[in-house]
């Protein structure tokens, strides 16, 4: 792993764990990608709609966070990863371009280009340390294998239409997700450990943080462009004051403290792998979710924010309540303590104790707005970790 050759990063060095401006220029593909996600929600604001962009969205998660294990091993500074990660943000982009029909016309190019991502970027690894170590190589057949198995999954719904490309998606989803959770488990090779995946915490967490930034940022970008195509009035200045308010809420809730912790704790743990499995690969996806799901209430609040719909409304409290219940489950998983953040499970109760009066319509959008958002200003971190012992 030492030899000149080697694509591996070299560990121990003070700055072996940073992130490349390789790696942000990649992440690039994936603002396009949210952006996409958030749009094509708010154009099918349905739960069919709603469960369509869910799978678009855990496959855009699932390809990014993949490739952020591959490039934490990998040296983005070696020009045959850099070059792998360029031709993965064409099709990335590809795939991208393809989310607002994916479950239309453009099927087949979702599934080609989502299918090239996952098994091109695992066989160029393999082929990167195919003198390295051993348990390196064997987790990474392991998964290569679950991979195929679930291309075929992929490929079979983007030739066929309808409801059958929804349930061959979500086989092909299902297989992914659970294949971590059972160490990638394959007759004949065996299944990994978490002490195989030896990664660099401080890599790892500097990421997902990135991502989550990426998924704030495009929320302020919607809201803005939003802002700017109203007729100003009281109602929809206030909505837009609203809408920022919330946005900072929700960064404040993650990277106030919680995000530092957790970044210690995986730094200074004896098991990264599993840190890296659970808080950071499957716990961010509730918190990626959440954060487009916000940003399509604000826009509907702003174009709209005397009236919302049940759909608007499903929007304007499930974005927040499913925000803070990944907060809280990332912060918990992090920190060692009995249960999640008193602060956070509060702000839940509060979200809940709204529905009632949101669906009978009580409320408008833009009061609904505010109260939403007011929970989300109850529940940041320097409450919920900084004054709390338990």
């Amino acid at each position: 792993m030492s030899q000149p050759s080697s694509l591996l990063r070299t560990r121990g060095q003070h700055d072996s764990g940073k992130v490349t401006m390789v790696e942000l220029f990649f992440d690039l593909v994936f603002v396009y990608a949210v952006t996409q996600l958030s749009h094509s929600l708010l154009a099918k604001l349905t739960m069919a709609g709603a469960v369509e962009i869910f799978a678009l969205l855990l496959a855009v998660w699932w390809v990014w966070i993949y490739t952020s294990w591959a490039t934490n091993w990998l040296d983005p500074e070696r020009i045959p990863v850099r070059m792998s990660l360029f031709v993965l943000m064409f099709a990335g982009l590809l795939m991208s371009v393809s989310i607002p029909a994916a479950f239309a016309e453009r099927g087949l190019l979702f599934a080609a280009a989502y299918v090239f991502m996952q098994v091109g970027r695992t066989l160029f690894f393999l082929w990167a340390v195919r003198s390295g170590s051993r348990n390196m190589i064997r987790n990474f057949q392991r998964i290569l294998a679950w991979l195929l198995l679930s291309a075929a999954f992929w490929i079979a719904g983007g030739l066929t239409d309808g409801n059958t490309r929804l349930l061959c998606w979500a086989a092909a989803l299902f297989i992914e997700f659970i294949s971590p959770a059972m160490l990638f488990w394959v007759p004949g090779l065996g299944r990994s450990s978490t002490a195989d995946w030896d990664v660099d915490g401080n890599h790892m967490a500097e990421r997902c943080a990135l991502f989550v930034i990426i998924a704030l940022g495009e929320s302020l970008l919607v809201t803005g462009a939003t802002f700017a195509d109203q007729s100003w009035n009281f109602d929809v200045i206030t909505a837009f004051v609203i809408a920022v308010v919330g946005t900072v809420a929700l960064w404040w809730i993650y990277f106030d403290s919680g995000a530092q912790r957790a970044h210690h704790r995986i730094i200074h743990s004896d098991d990264p792998g599993q840190q890296a499995r659970v808080a950071y690969t499957y716990i961010h996806t509730l918190i990626i979710a959440s954060i487009i799901v916000c940003a399509v209430a604000d826009e509907l609040v702003l174009a709209h924010p005397d009236h919302a719909s049940n759909a608007g409304i499903s929007a304007l409290l499930g974005g927040p309540a499913l925000y803070v219940l990944g907060c809280a489950l990332f912060k918990w998983v992090t920190s060692g303590r009995r249960m999640p953040p008193l602060s956070h499970l509060v702000g839940l109760g509060l979200l809940t104790t709204l529905l009632p009066f949101a669906y009978a319509h009580v409320f408008s959008a833009l009061v609904l707005s505010a109260l939403t958002t007011s929970v989300l200003v109850a529940v940041w971190e320097s409450h919920s970790v900084r004054h709390s012992a338990s």
